[in-house]
């Protein structure tokens, strides 16, 4: 018994570390490819650790990198202000569908999941959103559409209500005089921060990730998050050439625009700051997936 639940937590470790592997792996190829020297990865393709080493396409995006702390700017507003709202929004639909005694709560529960099978499409959306609200070309075209709140996330936090908060503790409140907003700031939300702290990493990931939005609705190149200036680069590397004077800078300094690397380190620098501040969220991530799994 002994020898077989050593050879099985042996197996689970290589494969974690296997799992583990493949998550970092591509990410470190993508950081040593944005520091390849141009000609030699045009040459001899990505590599972990190539010949030859250059900081050329930073120096293109830095030399002019008005454009991308504007985008680093709107993305950090938009995220910030976008998963508050969502949070809060989130928390104010879950807690009353997580109250047994609220009238209408299965079908206010159901509406909620059918959300999540069929939606308007997309033409109806931007018609929507373009022409009855007219967010075009302004912030809240980045805020507002398919992003601020999400059934799943209602439905996520939801079951964290109904399966961690006991309802004695509740009723207690009540006997005590206390109100509804005043158990659900006092008691409820203290015991729920790992499923806060969840839903503010996966709202903040999907706010910061988003590059659709800015795509359908935003034009004014004033406006382009930081993931919609790298879609637009990935495309076509001409568009940082066109909105900075990288160009003639860096064929003075530097000669021809190094397009493969700029992909690349625009994809790190995007990339970046999420995975700076996800291990100050990785024990409250873990632990709000696995107790907000549970069905109830």
């Amino acid at each position: 018994m002994v020898e077989r639940n050593k050879t099985f937590q042996v197996v689970t470790h290589c494969i974690m570390i296997l799992l583990c592997l493949m998550c970092v792996l591509p990410f470190i190829l993508l950081i040593m490819s944005s520091l390849a020297d141009e000609d030699w990865l045009i040459m001899n393709g990505y590599s972990f650790l190539p010949a030859k080493l250059s900081l050329d396409a930073y120096r293109y995006l830095l030399v002019d990198s008005t454009s991308i702390v504007r985008g680093y700017m709107i993305s950090i507003f938009v995220t910030v202000v976008g998963a508050c709202i969502s949070l809060v929004m989130t928390t104010l639909m879950a807690y009353p569908l997580s109250r047994k005694d609220l009238p209408g709560r299965y079908f206010f529960s159901f509406f909620i999941f059918f959300t999540m099978l069929f939606n308007g499409g997309l033409v109806p959306s931007y018609i929507m959103w373009t022409q009855t609200f007219h967010i075009k070309n302004t912030v809240f075209a980045l805020l507002v559409p398919n992003l601020l709140m999400g059934a799943f996330y209602v439905i996520m936090m939801r079951t964290y209500f109904s399966s961690n908060i006991p309802d004695a503790v509740i009723e207690a409140a009540r006997i005590d005089g206390a109100g509804e907003m005043r158990i659900l700031l006092t008691i409820v939300l203290p015991m729920s921060l790992p499923i806060i702290a969840t839903l503010a990493l996966l709202t903040g990931l999907g706010y910061w990730n988003d590059w659709l939005n800015g795509l359908y609705y935003v034009q004014n190149d004033k406006l382009y998050s930081i993931q919609v200036l790298l879609n637009r680069m990935l495309m076509d590397v001409q568009f940082l050439m066109s909105s900075t004077n990288t160009a003639a800078v860096g064929h003075q300094q530097m000669g021809p625009l190094p397009s493969t690397g700029i992909k690349m380190a625009v994809a790190v620098l995007g990339a970046l700051p999420a995975l700076i501040i996800y291990p100050f969220f990785q024990k409250y991530f873990v632990k709000g997936i696995t107790i907000g799994a549970v069905k109830g």
